[in-house]
């Protein structure tokens, strides 16, 4: 049985030999480079990226980066492109093969069929002299000096420099193309990530009651209005003007504070400074808002004019947090 120092022995020897890879990884790049991303920004077609075994797993996880970040993206299997999937390639796209070899005999049949079709061709390839480096128009030198797996066979540190050169290629043609977080966000609109960008707090609100008083409403309507509507405070409203708002808390320090409670108006209690946020602001600043000021409930405004509140729940309900 291996011991427990030999286990993270062998851990941190992965960790270093596959780190130490990536950082080579910066020498290697070079005008190819530079021509890839440059070719990749003016492509009228799609980025078609192929490899076989574990080459396409990285191959797959390029396509998810480069789709979601504004660069249209299809993985193609490099076994089943020979056997009739070479025809989802049309005229403009771009071929990147993944192979660290360059040799197998699904990369070597491949490699010189997309020429014969006129496709510019990449290769990612860790032997430049290869089968596949030879009849590439530009390389991407993913040469590592070892693999981490002890026998030096299993595709480990290979894989590694494959997928940070990917991801290397994928911010350079984010950065080039100027894309934002907006742009971002159309491409995830689900999940508490997609959220994040696009909601806003007029898209929240809306469902939620509304309480609402004025200046001169008596402290016994107040009480009725923040029980019926459930949400632990209302509006103080003049004119459709918010002019404060009153709490729970500001109810409970009142009562402890003054004898004859139930004489106040709702102006005598009310917080005049309310923390409150425009509708049209994104969601995700209503959060920090509340965060900062340690509160579960906004006010939300349009102009100044009183239209609801958000509460915390809300966000957590989207996922927000």
């Amino acid at each position: 049985m291996i011991s427990d120092q030999k286990i993270l022995a062998s851990a941190r020897k992965t960790i270093d030999i596959e780190s130490k890879a990536i950082a080579d990884l910066k020498k290697q790049l070079d005008s190819d480079f530079l021509e890839i991303v440059k070719k990749i920004i003016s492509c009228k077609g799609r980025v078609v990226i192929s490899g076989i075994g574990k080459s396409a797993i990285i191959a797959n996880k390029m396509v998810a980066t480069f789709n979601s970040t504004g660069t249209p993206s299809i993985f193609m299997h490099a076994a089943d492109a020979i056997h009739g999937d070479l025809g989802m390639i049309q005229k403009n796209d771009i071929v990147i093969l993944i192979s660290n070899s360059g040799t197998t005999p699904e990369i070597k049949v491949l490699a010189p069929l997309i020429k014969n079709g006129g496709n510019i061709l990449v290769a990612m390839v860790g032997k430049k002299n290869s089968d596949l480096g030879r009849h590439a128009d530009y390389i991407l030198n993913t040469a590592v000096k070892q693999e981490a797996c002890p026998h030096n066979l299993a595709p480990t540190s290979s894989t590694t420099v494959q997928l940070a050169m990917g991801d290397a290629l994928a911010v350079c043609l984010v950065e080039a193309r100027g894309f934002t977080s907006k742009d971002f966000a159309k491409y995830h609109p689900g999940g508490a990530l997609g959220k994040k960008l696009y909601l806003k707090v007029a898209d929240l609100w809306t469902n939620n009651p509304k309480p609402i008083v004025s200046p001169d409403t008596p402290i016994t309507e107040v009480i009725l209005e923040i029980t019926s509507k459930r949400l632990g405070c209302t509006a103080v409203v003049e004119k459709n003007k918010l002019v404060g708002i009153i709490t729970d808390g500001d109810l409970r320090r009142t009562m402890q504070q003054k004898s004859k409670f139930d004489l106040l108006k709702a102006k005598d209690i009310m917080n005049k400074k309310p923390k409150h946020i425009e509708s049209d602001t994104m969601a995700i600043e209503a959060l920090d808002m509340m965060k900062s000021f340690n509160i579960t409930q906004l006010v939300v405004t349009e102009k100044k004019k009183f239209v609801g509140f958000i509460h915390l729940h809300d966000l957590l309900r989207e996922g927000i947090i």
